[in-house]
């Protein structure tokens, strides 16, 4: 009769093995941590982004509401977001079409500064198509057959060159660009 032997079963693992098991387990809760710092950012820069868009879109309502105004270049401005106070246009004291877009400027520079991060140095630039005078059709409304160019700039947080946050510097700027025919 021939037997065999099998080595003899361990009954419990060494303390190397649950070494190994928890090393690794740490490594695994390390990447996952990183993972959703990264997925938060991506987030916020997403949301950011979104919120730049519904700004843009806003402003081009504005101009659209006012045709004179953005006839006149009114809305044109390579400063935004523009300081001081809108004005008070309602139905008992009427306003032009010029204090309209000043007070446009002024609102939508107002929800820049609190919807976006850190805004840097914006812009919304028009330019008129030739061989059209707005006069031609007074009391209707001019079509603008133009377009415009605005472009907004902001920083992201955490994204800042030299340390901190929401720093304007150039070197540090996120942009939109969007060229449209309001």
């Amino acid at each position: 009769m021939i037997r065999i032997r099998l080595p003899r079963i361990q009954r419990g693992m060494s303390m190397i093995e649950v070494l190994m098991a928890v090393l690794i387990f740490t490594v695994g809760l390390v990447g996952l941590g990183a993972l959703m710092v990264t997925a938060s950012k991506a987030n916020q820069m997403a949301y950011v982004r979104t919120q730049v868009t519904f700004l843009a879109n806003g402003m081009a309502d504005r101009m659209r509401a006012n045709p004179w105004g953005l006839w006149n270049g009114s809305y044109d401005d390579d400063n935004y977001p523009v300081t001081g106070t809108p004005g008070a246009c309602n139905a008992a004291t009427g306003c032009k079409p010029s204090e309209i877009a000043d007070r446009d400027k002024k609102l939508w520079s107002q929800q820049l500064r609190d919807s976006l991060p850190a805004v840097g140095k914006s812009s919304i630039k028009c330019t008129k198509a030739t061989g059209f005078d707005p006069s031609d059709v007074y009391q209707m409304r001019p079509p603008y057959s133009g377009s415009c160019v605005m472009t907004i700039t902001w920083a992201e947080r955490g994204f800042a060159t030299g340390g901190g946050d929401d720093k304007v510097a150039a070197d540090s700027l996120q942009s939109f660009t969007w060229k449209f025919e309001p």
